[in-house]
C-alpha cells in the first residue's frame, strides 16, 4: 500500500478543521502498547492551520535520528504539546487498551487546563474513541500515517517515551532497555527469563506472568 505523501496528512487535518469547524484540533496517539516493561506515552499535538511539519509521520517507520529532529521540529512549530506516561500498574489493571485510552482522554485535559482553552475537535489513532472525548473526537485507522497532527503526537510520544527507558537502562543494565525500549525482543526475553522480571514489568503480560510463576514456584527465573 502506498504511503501517504506529507501534503496529504495536512490535507485531511485541515478537512476535519473545516468540517468540524475547530480552531483547536488535536492529535492524539500511544506509544508502547505493545512493551512488556514501562509505560504506555500518550501525546496531544495542536498545529497551526496550513502549517506543514516536513518529514514528520509515523514514527514507527523513522529512525532515532530522524524523530529527534522532528521532535525539534514539533516543538518549535506546535500551537500545544501536551504528554502523560500511564504507568505499568494502570496498565496491569485496566488491560492495554482501556489504560491507553483512558490515558487519550486525560492528555486532551491536561492539555486544555495548561493553555486554558477547550480543544474544539480530536483525531485520535486507532478504531475507539476514549469516553471522555466522546461527541468531539473522531477515530481514525492508520491515523499516525494519514493525519499530520496524530504523527506529531507519534512522534512526541515515541522520543519521550524512548528517552525514559534508556534512562531506566542505566538503573537496570542486565535487561538492556536502552536498546529494546521494552519491547519484547528476543534479547528482553532472554533477559527476563535470566533474572526475572523488575518492578517496570507488566504483570499481566504472558511472558512477564510466566516469569513470576517460576519465581514463585522457586524455579529458575
Amino acid at each position: 500500500m502506498a504511503r501517504t505523501q506529507p501534503g496529504r496528512r495536512l490535507r485531511l487535518d485541515d478537512r476535519w478543521r473545516q468540517l468540524s469547524r475547530s480552531h483547536w484540533l488535536a492529535g492524539v496517539d500511544e506509544v508502547g502498547r505493545g512493551c512488556l516493561a514501562g509505560p504506555v506515552v500518550v501525546a496531544a499535538v495542536v498545529m497551526p492551520p496550513g502549517r506543514e511539519l516536513v518529514g514528520v509521520r509515523d514514527s514507527k517507520q523513522m529512525t532515532a535520528a530522524a524523530r529527534e529532529r522532528a521532535y525539534l521540529q514539533i516543538r518549535e512549530s506546535a500551537t500545544a504539546i501536551a504528554a502523560l506516561a500511564v504507568h505499568q500498574d494502570e496498565v496491569d489493571r485496566l488491560n492495554v487498551l482501556h489504560a491507553s485510552l483512558a490515558g487519550m482522554g486525560r492528555v486532551v485535559q491536561r492539555l486544555e487546563r495548561r493553555h486554558g482553552t477547550r480543544v474544539d475537535h480530536v483525531l485520535v489513532d486507532g478504531n475507539q474513541i476514549p469516553k471522555e472525548l466522546l461527541g468531539r473526537a473522531t477515530a481514525i485507522c492508520k491515523g499516525d500515517d494519514r493525519s499530520q497532527s496524530i504523527a506529531a503526537a507519534s512522534v512526541i510520544a515515541k522520543v519521550l517515551r524512548d528517552r525514559v527507558m534508556r534512562t531506566w537502562g542505566r538503573h537496570y543494565p542486565v535487561y538492556g532497555f536502552e536498546r529494546h525500549v521494552g519491547y519484547p525482543t528476543a534479547e528482553h526475553r532472554k533477559a527476563l527469563e535470566q533474572h526475572g522480571p523488575c518492578h517496570l514489568h507488566r504483570r499481566s503480560f504472558a511472558p512477564v506472568a510466566a516469569a513470576f510463576a517460576r519465581l514463585a514456584a522457586g524455579g529458575q527465573a
